[in-house]
């Protein structure tokens, strides 16, 4: 199974980015060269890339869904 992670794009250099996964969790060199995303975007990231480019709000709610998983899966 493959997983991919949304985050939001805060600055450009080439075909890389940083990338805002929020919680205080940036990471540079994300490879963008798979989409046509632009600062402020957000982006699925799987294994480095980004795969696709989500619109806020779906973003948001994806973001929301997996911060929900995380704090059951806490419980465990």
């Amino acid at each position: 199974m493959c997983l991919g992670y949304p985050g939001k794009i805060i600055e450009i250099n080439g075909d890389y980015a940083k990338v805002d996964f929020g919680g205080g969790v940036i990471k540079d060199n994300i490879i963008i060269s798979l989409v046509d995303a632009k600062v402020g975007e957000y982006v699925i990231v799987h294994a480095g890339y980004a795969i696709q480019v989500l619109d806020e709000e779906e973003a948001i709610e994806t973001i929301k869904l997996w911060r929900e998983y995380f704090e059951k899966a806490g419980d465990i």
